[in-house]
């Protein structure tokens, strides 16, 4: 079976990568821009995307998987094995010429993430896991249970989550901002920073966090939501988390702490209507 996670990931990561490279060679940019539907997620989908999704599902054909993709939405196969997959993370940064995003894919075995594999596009580097393999050699966190002092990437702040970033922002000693959420949770699961969250937005997609779980368990790190709520698999890619990848339980139950906090004041100080 671990034969066929490798094969479904290696060529779904390849048919994205194909594809997302050629698109950019061969297609002007402002057609790449161009807004062609709603995806299965309820947002955009852009011509690069639509591109780059395409190619995905005709290279998970073959494997008779089902397909739980943020363009596509939910394709049912009838197979105990799911593809979950965000072909292109971080699409506004790949449309402005930044070259953070990524082919993020993730086999879901009757609802348990079971292995994983991101490729940062604009390099060609992979960072792939298996559940209860042997340890990648990339796998690990800087183990930092505090907040205050800390690395920290985050999503770009709303008005709806100022409160909570920018007290998350004044304890850290550095804050990042990427616009690419699984390549912000690879930099938690390898040590390059110490946590990444979206500080109670509500943003987070099952797409963008389910390989960061496979990446978490090897690293030793811990992907949670803000609120508690349990990041489980659910075909219905409306559902949102704020998801937060620590280098330990203490820093995630601190972020929690100070982003659940903040979200009760907003409430309290909000008028009823």
């Amino acid at each position: 079976m671990t034969t066929t996670y490798d094969k479904v990931l290696a060529a779904t990561a390849d048919a994205a990568a194909n594809a997302f490279h050629q698109a950019q060679a061969s297609v002007p940019p402002d057609e790449l821009e161009q807004e062609i539907g709603i995806g299965g997620d309820g947002t955009p989908t852009s011509r690069l995307d639509e591109l780059v999704d395409t190619a995905v599902i005709e290279a998970a054909a073959p494997y008779g998987v089902n397909i739980l993709s943020e363009e596509a939405g939910w394709i049912d196969n009838g197979s105990h094995l799911t593809l979950v997959v965000d072909p292109v993370d971080g699409t506004a940064n790949a449309l402005a010429g930044v070259p953070l995003c990524t082919f993020s894919g993730a086999i879901v075995e009757d609802g348990r993430p079971v292995q994983a594999l991101t490729r940062w596009l604009a390099t060609g580097q992979d960072w792939a896991c298996t559940i209860n393999a042997s340890r990648p050699s990339w796998a690990r966190t800087t183990r930092r249970t505090k907040l205050d002092g800390a690395a920290i990437s985050l999503l770009r702040p709303q008005h709806a989550n100022w409160a909570a970033w920018q007290q998350i922002a004044q304890r850290s000693a550095r804050i990042r901002i990427l616009s690419c959420s699984t390549l912000e949770a690879i930099m938690a699961c390898t040590g390059a920073t110490d946590a990444f969250a979206d500080a109670g937005g509500d943003r987070h997609r099952y797409v963008d966090l389910v390989a960061a779980i496979v990446y978490a368990q090897a690293a030793g790190a811990v992907v949670a939501d803000a609120f508690g709520r349990n990041i489980d698999f659910s075909t219905d890619l409306s559902r949102r988390w704020s998801g937060i990848v620590a280098a330990t339980p203490e820093l995630a139950h601190e972020l929690q702490a100070v982003i659940t906090k903040a979200a009760n004041e907003d409430q309290r100080q909000t008028p009823a209507p």
